[in-house]
């Protein structure tokens, strides 16, 4: 399908990476409409992008938003479900004796955040693409952390969920002409990773890269861009890591 005069939902799309998405989309002609629940970061969109308050963890909301959109614009035909965080804490951890293990509450809650939300706005826009029979195209960031990253048992665990779940729908879906993929990103250059991760573990990943570098956003979002365009790609994660994992 193609990008021009389709209308996109980008989740967690008000700054970083869903920001850098959301952009380039509109930049090839797509309506987009930036879900956040940053209102700082909603109220500076550029022109150009709508931006609506979500929180991706709240089915209702959530429900409530997408029927509101689908009201609005008549469809959606992309969903690029980017919304989550980083997440690290090691699964033992003897330097802190009064709780060595990681803690189940903030592993619950990253999941919540990062597996969990992909499920609930998915079910939203699908049942209404379903019902109107839209042939779209669904997009979910992964991770790099999916193939299991040391002290990020949490993430890790969130964002190979979200590898099975894009495979199992790109078999369910593909029969109404909605395809399913995902992009698993490798360390990008973002606020997000530098406040995650320490400079030392930074250069460590740079050293490893054949490329010798962290990604650029906008090096993402052409892999987005890419696969919705591409109506033979289905079930695909698509690695976008210079290199880190050959």
């Amino acid at each position: 399908m193609k990008v021009e005069g389709a209308v996109a939902l980008v989740t967690g799309g008000a700054q970083g990476l869903g920001l850098a998405i959301a952009r380039r989309l509109a930049d090839e002609g797509a309506t987009v409409v930036v879900a956040d629940r940053n209102g700082a970061a909603l109220a500076n969109l550029t022109a150009g992008l709508e931006g609506v308050s979500m929180d991706v963890t709240d089915p209702e909301g959530v429900k409530t938003t997408v029927a509101s959109l689908f009201e609005r614009h008549d469809r959606l035909d992309i969903l690029v479900n980017n919304a989550g965080v980083i997440f690290s804490e090691p699964f033992v951890n003897i330097m802190n004796p009064a709780g060595i293990m990681h803690d189940y509450g903030r592993f619950r809650a990253s999941l919540t955040v990062n597996l969990d939300s992909v499920f609930i706005v998915t079910a939203a826009v699908v049942e209404h693409m379903v019902k109107r029979r839209i042939k779209g195209a669904i997009i979910n960031i992964s991770s790099i952390s999916a193939l299991g990253n040391e002290g990020q048992t949490a993430y890790s665990a969130a964002k190979a969920g979200v590898n099975a779940m894009t495979v199992t729908w790109a078999k369910e879906l593909g029969r109404w002409g909605i395809r399913t993929n995902a992009v698993a990103p490798g360390f990008i250059g973002t606020d997000s990773t530098r406040q995650a991760l320490s400079e030392s573990v930074l250069k460590h990943i740079q050293a490893n890269t054949p490329l010798r570098r962290l990604g650029h956003a906008d090096e993402v979002a052409q892999a987005v861009i890419a696969l919705v365009e591409n109506d033979f790609i289905n079930g695909t994660v698509l690695d976008v890591n210079g290199g880190l994992t050959i």
